[in-house]
């Protein structure tokens, strides 16, 4: 099974935010898990996309609960 990566670059172009601030939210330890492999970032699709589930809102006051558990 292959695991598929985004660099900071292709990251901040999904999101459509700037490096800078991907780079801020690893210095804050915000925003999904990352890997850092000589010298290298890294995020696996997996986490990014388990951050995104874990960013749905519903409402301003609520939270979307995750459609399925495990």
């Amino acid at each position: 099974m292959e695991i598929a990566h985004f660099n900071q670059r292709q990251l901040a172009a999904r999101w459509d935010i700037s490096e800078a601030t991907l780079e801020r939210w690893r210095s804050e330890g915000i925003g999904p898990k990352y890997l850092k492999i000589c010298g290298r970032v890294l995020y696996r699709l997996v986490d990014i996309e388990a951050y995104e589930e874990r960013c749905l809102q519903i409402s301003t006051s609520q939270r979307a609960m995750a459609s399925h558990l495990g």
